[in-house]
């Protein structure tokens, strides 16, 4: 047996104690939350061996702050811990239930999936929203961190399973893979016997190699190829505001936009003012030639791959379209299925947006980076869902259970 059969395992017999812990799982988490407030000074040390690791190796400024941890950032993870613990728990909730014409009653409740394996990028705070998560949703998990956050995710994970295990539960509820090489990802993507479903939470490219490659099922998350379109009614320092928050606010995330949509009505009078607001964080825009004619050669020229590149950067793709129809379908062939909006003070035009965009989250007037758990009233997130299948969307505590049918009768046969 392998060191990740190993893993799968011990995570399912894990699991079996997770799905009956009951209260133990609140008293799990609030000793998380504690232990990390506690042990804020030795995560950063070890997260800034990562950091200096990963401007020896040319890191973007977006990626290493992903990757960065301070105080305040340890303390707004505890706190989402606490959040996610106040939360109700989804296991053995009631969904629907009653008794047929021979006597049988049926109920369906919420049970946990059992064993969720996880494989994410460079954000350690990943680390701990997906145990806790798993954890209050009785699931055991197995995470699988990018060697960029290796050290960080060492220290998160000891301190996490420290703490479960001061209350009781077996700390092998959560565990990390150590081994960052691809054969490690391959390994856990076919380990049938033990994982219930995969979690991909990264970039296009880590998605999709778990998606083509994975044995047991996988839930895609994360791609944001995300978009605001500006209609011809919009209100333009309100449609400024908004592309300015959901592009600089923090660029490196997935729910940042990656191009502007902009109605030929509106375009001259709106596209220099929100030049003027992305200026203020020298975002650099790569438009069509009507937005080039309109703006000047500062804007460099776009080609077809600015439309489907999610930059993670202070850059945005921009171009003028002739109508609403022809924004809705730029965004279908382009966009991920993460994210979009519209700008508009036209109710019908409102409408017929959020109707045909054909998408996990779409807008009307407000910036894309509320598309997260806690934004939505979920606590942490795992992931967003770009797919239709068992969930979509922000990822919270139902979305990681399934169902079980549990019926009793006095001798019924048929």
């Amino acid at each position: 047996m392998t060191v990740i059969e190993e893993m799968g395992a011990k995570a399912k017999a894990a699991s079996r104690t997770l799905s009956v812990a009951g209260e133990k799982k609140n008293d799990a988490l609030k000793a998380i939350a504690k232990a990390l407030r506690e042990n804020a000074g030795k995560i950063i040390e070890a997260n800034q061996i990562d950091l200096d690791n990963g401007r020896k190796n040319n890191l973007t400024d977006s990626l290493l702050d992903r990757l960065m941890l301070d105080e305040t950032r340890i303390n707004g993870i505890a706190d989402g811990v606490l959040e996610v613990a106040a939360l109700p728990d989804p296991v053995g909730t009631v969904i629907s239930g009653g008794t047929r014409p021979n006597g049988l009653e049926i109920t369906k409740v919420r049970v946990p999936l059992g064993v969720i394996g996880i494989i994410f990028e460079s954000r350690p705070n990943v680390t701990a929203d997906a145990a806790v998560l798993c954890l209050k949703s009785g699931n055991a998990v197995i995470l699988r961190g990018g060697k960029e956050a290796i050290h960080s995710n060492q220290c998160i994970t000891s301190v996490m399973q420290d703490a479960i295990e001061s209350v009781g539960l077996d700390r092998n509820s959560v565990q990390l893979i150590e081994d960052t090489t691809r054969q490690s990802s391959v390994e856990l993507m076919g380990l049938t016997e033990y994982l219930d479903v995969l979690i991909p939470r990264g970039g296009k490219g880590l998605i999709r190699a778990v998606v083509e490659n994975a044995k047991v099922p996988v839930i895609e998350t994360g791609a944001g190829n995300c978009h605001v379109y500006v209609d011809e009614s919009a209100d333009i320092e309100m449609a400024a505001n908004i592309i300015y928050n959901a592009k600089t606010s923090r660029p490196s995330v997935c729910n940042a936009i990656e191009t502007i949509l902009v109605h030929q009505n509106t375009a001259e009078k709106a596209l220099p003012v929100i030049k003027a607001r992305l200026d203020e964080k020298n975002v650099q825009l790569r438009g069509c030639d009507r937005t080039r004619t309109i703006l000047g050669d500062s804007v460099v020229p776009a080609d077809e791959s600015d439309w489907e590149t999610e930059y993670n950067d202070y850059i945005l793709a921009v171009k003028v379209v002739d109508s609403l129809e022809e924004a809705v379908e730029h965004i279908a062939k382009y966009s991920t299925g993460h994210s979009e909006c519209i700008v508009t003070k036209d109710y019908r035009n409102a409408k017929k947006f959020t109707a045909l965009v054909d998408s996990a989250a779409v807008y009307v007037n407000a910036s894309t980076r509320f598309t997260d758990g806690g934004m939505f009233g979920l606590g942490a997130e795992i992931g967003i869902s770009t797919q239709k299948l068992h969930t979509r969307g922000p990822m919270g505590l139902n979305e990681l259970t399934s169902v079980k049918f549990i019926i009793e009768g006095d001798g019924q046969i048929r």
